[in-house]
């Protein structure tokens, strides 16, 4: 139970951070995206079944925040859960290489998915203007601060 709340409470800190305090004093390409993070963290090593509840309710939490639309982030998070949670059980996670590599890649696959979402079911013209020049410094600033995560020991780890 204690491990539970653990985690709850670096949720909250990690959307606290994000929210309110990192837009304040970081330019927008260079602000790390926690709750993307925390979603890899939750594909690679959570066994539980409501993670995947959880990284959809992360990304609706970012669509709220973020004043995009509403789902964008939510279905990108789960398909990334979804996907690293079936791989996780055919790659060694515990590989501080692998996770930054994953990261960085689920950056650019949220990134890609959002632009084809974006294209398919809205009528703005030249949304991947806003989307494609911030895409090299986020995945970059995501992998930096996943390096730096990913030396915590979490109670995820612990509740095994």
């Amino acid at each position: 139970m204690i491990a539970y709340l653990k985690i709850t409470g670096i949720v909250l800190a990690a959307c606290l951070l994000q929210m309110t305090l990192l837009p304040r004093y970081l330019l927008d390409p260079f602000q790390p995206n926690l709750l993307i993070i925390l979603v890899v963290y939750l594909g690679l090593k959570a066994p539980h079944r409501l993670a995947g509840l959880a990284a959809f309710a992360l990304g609706l939490l970012q669509d709220s925040f973020s004043g995009m639309y509403l789902g964008l982030h939510a279905f990108s998070y789960l398909c990334i859960y979804l996907l690293l949670s079936e791989l996780a059980d055919r790659l060694y996670t515990d590989n501080r290489l692998l996770f930054v590599l994953v990261v960085l890649l689920a950056t650019v696959f949220s990134a890609a998915l959002n632009l084809l979402m974006l294209a398919v079911f809205s009528v703005s013209q030249g949304v991947y203007a806003s989307l494609l020049p911030a895409l090299i410094p986020q995945a970059l600033v995501n992998a930096l601060i996943a390096s730096l995560f990913f030396g915590v020991r979490l109670p995820v780890e612990e509740a095994r």
